[in-house]
């Protein structure tokens, strides 16, 4: 799972960085917050029940030729065969988010990546509000830009890593070894299609900041930094599609689809 030469040379351009002279971990972190920083983290097409895959060929599709963002599938897909054509040594991992409380049924329900270079690290671009920098893969606490995580060992030999304390998803356990490319693509379904899903019964939205990062839970948007959180309500179908051109980025079709969504849903939760 890599890109072309000519989809590399698009990719490079869409998040503004040139390619790197030498495969290091300084080139490796450059890349890993200019991605951050180019494409926003969005789960809309489960939301809305749009078609989604794990193929990183639709996923430059998607977010490189169009103007769209994506999850963990895309956001670590495309970045892992970016890394990949450009000569890094990747690995897809499967992991489980929130296998803490899950249990071993979450495992799938996330992609993470190993990149091998004087020794392994974790690339992370998948995980919405974590980490902006590779990391080693090794225990031991993290800090970031005032934000707080870390990779433990759990009791079964997993490790997990610990998302901030402000973070969405709390937790996600992984190995440095597994992978398992069809445990992944059956809980694609689950994830797109069961209304059990969090991500059908609610829109998901977050874009990496300076300091921090902005994000949408239906409709309340949030601007997060280590030291604060302020929140305010979007209130129309105009004000919607506003906040995802300007703040997110993303050039969404029929948003007014979208508000009318987030609509129902809060008319059923007061039901």
């Amino acid at each position: 799972m890599t890109l072309t030469s000519g989809q590399l040379d698009a990719y490079l351009a869409r998040i503004e960085v040139d390619r790197p002279v030498s495969l290091d971990v300084v080139s490796l972190s450059r890349l890993h917050r200019a991605h951050l920083m180019a494409f926003t983290w969005e789960a809309l097409d489960a939301f809305m029940g749009w078609p989604s895959s794990i193929a990183p060929a639709v996923a430059f599709a998607k977010m490189v030729e169009g103007q769209r963002g994506g999850w963990c599938y895309e956001m670590n897909g495309l970045f892992g065969a970016a890394l990949a054509a450009l000569g890094f040594r990747v690995t897809r991992l499967c992991g489980g988010v929130d296998r803490e409380t899950m249990g071993d049924i979450a495992i799938g329900n996330h992609l993470t990546l190993r990149i091998d270079l004087d020794r392994p690290y974790l690339a992370e671009v998948g995980l919405a509000d974590a980490i902006v920098d590779p990391v080693p893969l090794a225990v031991g606490p993290i800090s970031q830009r005032g934000f707080d995580f870390s990779i433990a060992s759990t009791d079964d030999g997993w490790l997990r890593f610990n998302n901030h304390a402000k973070g969405i998803a709390h937790s996600f356990d992984f190995r440095p070894d597994h992978c398992d490319e069809a445990a992944i693509a059956a809980t694609l379904g689950w994830l797109t299609q069961d209304p059990g899903s969090p991500f059908t019964n609610a829109l998901a939205i977050l874009r990496h900041t300076a300091d921090g990062y902005v994000a949408l839970k239906n409709d309340c948007l949030r601007k997060v930094t280590p030291d604060s959180v302020n929140e305010q309500r979007i209130t129309s179908a105009d004000h919607l599609a506003d906040t995802f051109e300007t703040i997110f980025k993303l050039d969404i079709p029929k948003s007014g689809d979208v508000w009318e969504k987030i609509q129902t849903i809060g008319r059923d939760e007061v039901a």
